[in-house]
């Protein structure tokens, strides 16, 4: 069946999971692909390049800023983050999906330019638990989880602008609520190309 390819954008506060939910979904359901951001941070410790971020430093991501090369890019906690356009367009072209997990503000932009994207807002069942899991990350400084925090607050008055919120409880449940929204939007009428069947549809 031919159909639209998916462009399924995920926010969340730090420490809500995000990144975690979409490795996951990508890794469950065929033909989804999860994006890899650049970023101007450095890596933690458990982090690799090229699996959770490409990291550069800020001349060279300014460099691509320059050349027009991210989808949507922002300024968050310090740091540089960006979506790069022309991996997104060889994604596609390869006929599949992506999930990406990005900050409200590059969110914004992707909902400028992917207008039949599917957005989808991960929160935590409680905001205190935010809190628990950044400390539990032990990488950050305390001014850092102050912060991401303070930021966090914010992020939530977001929701709004999302057609999904998916609760991150237990993790298991909230991997299985994104994969059923993926699998629904795969699925929706007006994504779907029904020429193939040479019968006359319109």
């Amino acid at each position: 069946m031919n159909r639209q390819r998916l462009t399924v954008v995920v926010s969340a506060p730090s420490g809500a999971g995000k990144t975690s939910l979409c490795q996951e979904a990508a890794r469950r359901l065929p033909r989804l692909i999860h994006s890899v951001s650049y970023t101007t941070r450095a890596p933690r410790p458990d982090e690799q390049d090229g699996r959770d971020y490409h990291f550069v430093n800020e001349p060279t991501f300014r460099g691509m800023i320059e050349a027009g090369e991210f989808a949507e890019w922002a300024y968050v906690h310090g740091h540089l983050y960006g979506t790069s356009r022309p991996l997104l367009e060889k994604q596609f072209a390869e006929g599949l999906d992506v999930i990406l997990d990005i900050d409200t503000q590059g969110a914004a932009k992707l909902r400028q330019d992917y207008r039949t994207g599917v957005f989808v807002f991960v929160v935590p069942p409680a905001f205190d638990l935010l809190e628990t899991r950044l400390r539990q990350r032990r990488t950050d400084s305390e001014e850092e989880i102050r912060r991401r925090l303070a930021m966090a607050r914010e992020e939530l008055h977001h929701y709004r602008h999302y057609q999904y919120i998916v609760v991150n409880d237990i993790f298991e449940k909230a991997v299985k609520q994104l994969c059923c929204i993926i699998t629904a939007e795969r699925s929706r009428r007006d994504r779907v190309d029904l020429s193939f069947l040479d019968v006359g549809i319109d």
